[in-house]
């Protein structure tokens, strides 16, 4: 199989992970006799420090050019500091989004048993969490009409979906559940917002055409609780933008760390596939952030994009693999455990790569 791949690290730590992201891709090639070819261009503050804008024409192009997309990270303390900032670098990731008709993203909440103890909630509430989130990209407050009074004491934030944006996804979703436990969640807040309830009419209307999928609905603020009361119970979950950023990054502490989650945004073009942790400046180039989710989001390319299973499969077992023989990065050692190998970013991503090429003749 021949594919183009663009990498885009992005800022902070975006710049420490890809490259081992990139690292498990080209071992995968070599080992199954793959062609992928590599690019990489500027996105975020990078782009902005030399061209004034956070998505430069030459990264759409290429991005429109390639079959799929590795980022990074993207932000910058300099404007988490300063908000009246009108560039900023979370303009170029929406853009990308909308410029590739990417509406849709996944986000795949996989808990390793070896981690149970790396989470701040009980091992018996975690143990068997298998959640797969679909998050709406295109639509919500993000995109809607923005607004600051002249005097500058009110702003507001449009919130609007159309039916035909919540129907494409919801699709996706169902879609997907049929392939899992037949299980799908829809999380709104239909009691108070009208494009809740808009986005729930659209999902029951959908369901009949899926009727061996048992659908339920679930308000947001409930939706946060249950999810550490009891993650189990979730399968599919399908929600709006806004509901679904903020959702999926504390189902992230199911997994022990924002570095083990990776997520895939798809709809119309080339996929994007990233860890849905941050650039994280605090620690960047220090040598201690996790690789793993750009290592996972490599895996999830190659099965949604390429439809390369036994690959993907390939680098998950590596990872469990690794965390098997007790190797962790810093965000995941249990402190408590003397029996650990802590590594840095470069010495985890180098044995993942390594029991890649050692599960070979099992695989």
């Amino acid at each position: 199989m021949t594919k183009n791949i663009l990498i885009i690290p992005g800022d902070g730590i975006g710049q420490e992970v890809t490259v081992w992201g990139k690292a498990v891709l080209q071992e995968v090639a070599t080992i199954f006799n793959h062609e992928f070819s590599f690019d990489e261009a500027l996105m975020g503050h990078a782009a902005i420090e030399i061209y004034g804008i956070p998505l430069p024409d030459e990264t759409l192009q290429k991005a429109r050019c390639s079959n799929a997309i590795l980022f990074g990270a993207i932000g910058h303390a300099k404007y988490d500091n300063d908000p009246s900032l009108k560039v900023r670098p979370e303009q170029g990731l929406l853009k990308i989004r909308k410029e590739l008709g990417l509406y849709a993203n996944l986000r795949p909440i996989i808990l390793f048993n070896e981690l149970l103890n790396a989470s701040s909630l009980k091992p018996e509430v975690l143990r068997g969490t298998d959640i797969l989130f679909f998050r709406e990209l295109t639509g919500d407050v993000y995109f809607g009409d923005k607004h600051r009074s002249e005097d500058g004491n009110t702003a507001s934030d449009l919130m609007i979906y159309h039916r035909f944006e919540i129907e494409r996804i919801a699709r996706k979703a169902f879609v997907a559940a049929q392939g899992r436990r037949k299980k799908l969640c829809s999380v709104d807040k239909a009691n108070v917002l009208e494009s809740s309830r808009l986005w729930r009419e659209v999902v029951q209307q959908l369901a009949k055409e899926f009727p061996d999928v048992e659908t339920k609905h679930m308000f947001v603020d409930n939706a946060a609780m249950q999810l550490v009361k009891d993650p189990k119970q979730f399968d599919v979950v399908l929600t709006a933008n806004l509901f679904g950023d903020i959702l999926t990054d504390e189902a992230s502490q199911i997994a022990g760390s924002m570095g083990m989650l990776a997520s895939a945004s798809v709809g119309d073009g080339p996929g994007f596939f990233e860890p849905i942790h941050g650039s994280a400046h605090d620690i960047a180039g220090q040598n201690i952030a996790n690789p793993i989710a750009s290592i996972l989001s490599a895996a999830l390319m190659l099965d949604i994009d390429f439809g390369l299973k036994e690959e993907a499969t390939l680098i998950l077992n590596a990872v469990k693999s690794v965390l098997k023989e007790g190797y962790r990065t810093i965000d995941i050692a249990d402190a408590t455990s003397h029996s650990l190998k802590v590594l840095g970013t470069q010495e985890m991503g180098r044995i993942i790569v390594k029991h890649l090429r050692q599960m070979v003749p099992a695989c």
